[in-house]
């Protein structure tokens, strides 16, 4: 069906002025050390496992290369103001998990990973909403920066990460998720997901192709250098 309905991004992968955007990779999405999802999630309800910590390996190889490159990053992480005001009435009202009043008692919870702990000069996003776009300043911040490309990393891939993703599109980003940045609590939402996504908001590419990209970039701007000096 999709292949008859010529559905599949056709369109090139990168453009001039990428940014990385790790959505939500912090404590309560991956438990605080790598072990089996189901032993994880009896003290970090909301875990993703072991999946989330083998990202996070991936990650951290990506931000060594955009920062030796100067490529600006940017992190989300839920706003524990949320949590707090939110759970007790949507658990009441059955719309969540029962256990969603758990993540604000968790000491860091929201904190991101010490591995891939954001730096000085990167921009952390505490958002209330799936997306890291919505209510957000993150459109006004990459429109100054000239950012014409958003390369996404983080969890879940069927929830923040996916409605970032149709964000992004939306405001006309060229869109890149990186195969084995992105990580969920559940293969088959993972999987369905990132098909959904190259099939019709940007391209789903392995991070080795990414880091091609990014080292081209650097040539490109040292060359730029040499030009001017």
């Amino acid at each position: 069906v999709y292949e008859a309905a010529q559905l599949g991004w056709r369109g090139t992968a990168f453009g001039k002025t990428p940014a990385i955007v790790i959505v939500d990779v912090n404590y309560n999405w991956l438990g605080d050390h790598p072990e089996s999802i189901l032993e994880s999630i009896k003290r970090f309800p909301f875990s993703c496992g072991e999946e989330g910590w083998k990202a996070v390996g991936h990650i951290a190889r990506l931000l060594t290369a955009a920062r030796e490159h100067g490529i600006p990053i940017f992190y989300s992480t839920d706003d524990v103001r949320r949590v707090r005001l939110e759970s007790t009435a949507a658990s009441r009202l059955g719309k969540t998990s029962p256990r969603e009043r758990e993540l604000a008692q968790i000491q860091k919870g929201f904190e991101i990973v010490t591995e891939i702990a954001p730096r000085e000069k990167d921009i952390v996003i505490h958002k209330w909403r799936p997306s890291v776009f919505f209510g957000t300043p993150l459109v006004s911040i990459l429109n100054s920066l000239e950012v014409d490309t958003l390369v996404f990393c983080g969890t879940s891939t069927s929830g923040c990460v996916r409605a970032s993703v149709v964000d992004a599109y939306s405001y006309g980003y060229k869109v890149v998720v990186i195969e084995e940045c992105v990580f969920d609590r559940a293969e088959v939402s993972h999987k369905i997901n990132l098909f959904d996504i190259h099939s019709k908001y940007g391209n789903v590419v392995p991070l080795v192709e990414t880091l091609e990209y990014i080292g081209r970039i650097g040539l490109r701007r040292e060359a730029v250098r040499d030009t001017a000096l």
